[in-house]
């Protein structure tokens, strides 16, 4: 952890709807004119498309849920390193044709390393692993605001059949097997991280999701509850919260239950002040 060079690490396994968190950590960057420099979490994959493919083929359980398919030595040296001196470096994952237009790579290939911008106010990140903490590798520790974003299990693969369906032109058989394989580093890997975190976002469907691999749509905001987890709730002011979001209430001394459709009001409300908490801290610094 950082004063100087705070570091919000965002959470969650593929399809668990982190792109969604980081929009809203956007809308506050801008609104509050906070510099940020984003790292994604699928940067710092060991392999390449075509790598991975021959290594699953070798080696069937291997998974970029995984410590053997990423970087993950490499990725806490750029929280260490940025957390020192603001410093470091990252990539960019070209997952399709339209991140192949905008980076001028192929897709599945990586651009080059680039150093970070001089000037930033903090460093973001998004993606599996920024929660991590193990007796090799402990990610967690550089990070000043973990945020976890966990819907429940079939709704997470919902989401997933659906997006790589629809985005990457996948079979439900090819899903399938990927959410198969990934299974052991999900159990062992991903879910551990969320006892490190410092707020989960849980969304729970209302509707029927028994099997999600028959589900013809995506649950929507309005047919969801979220359940919002605080670490710390000494310092929440929870009847504030149940005052501005309407049909909310507390399930437990550290949990709020929400609307799904009152997300981002409820992540707006909740980490504005404490993204302005770490910037003031830093300016004040500086």
């Amino acid at each position: 952890m950082s004063a100087l060079h705070p570091i919000v690490s965002v959470t969650g396994s593929s399809g668990s709807g982190t792109t969604s968190v980081r929009n809203t950590f956007e809308q506050i960057f801008r609104r509050e004119g906070v510099e940020a420099v984003f790292i994604e979490g699928d940067a710092f994959h060991a392999l390449d498309r075509a790598q991975m493919r021959e290594a699953e083929a070798r080696e069937p359980t291997l998974s970029h849920f995984g410590e053997r398919a990423n970087l993950l030595p490499e990725l806490e040296a750029v929280f260490r390193e940025y957390g020192a001196s603001g410093r470091g470096r990252t990539r960019h994952y070209v997952h399709d044709a339209e991140d192949a237009a905008r980076w001028s790579a192929e897709p599945g290939t990586f651009t080059p390393w680039e150093a970070f911008p001089e000037r930033s106010d903090l460093l973001f990140y998004e993606g599996l692993h920024g929660a991590l903490a193990n007796e090799r590798i402990d990610i967690a520790a550089h990070a000043d605001l973990k945020i976890g974003v966990v819907p429940v299990i079939n709704l997470e693969w919902i989401q997933k059949l659906h997006r790589d369906k629809a985005a990457r032109g996948y079979s439900i058989e090819a899903v399938t097997d990927v959410i198969l394989r990934r299974m052991p580093d999900y159990v062992t890997t991903i879910c551990p991280q969320f006892t490190n975190t410092d707020i989960n976002f849980q969304r729970i469907p209302t509707v029927d999701t028994s099997n999600p691999f028959v589900a013809r749509w995506i649950p929507t905001a309005d047919e969801s509850m979220v359940v919002i987890r605080f670490r710390d709730p000494r310092s929440i002011d929870f009847p504030y919260l149940i005052s501005m979001i309407a049909g909310s209430f507390m399930s437990r001394a550290n949990s709020v239950v929400i609307p799904g459709g009152k997300l981002d009001l409820a992540m707006q409300l909740i980490l504005t002040p404490m993204i302005l908490r770490l910037v003031e801290r830093r300016r004040h610094l500086l």
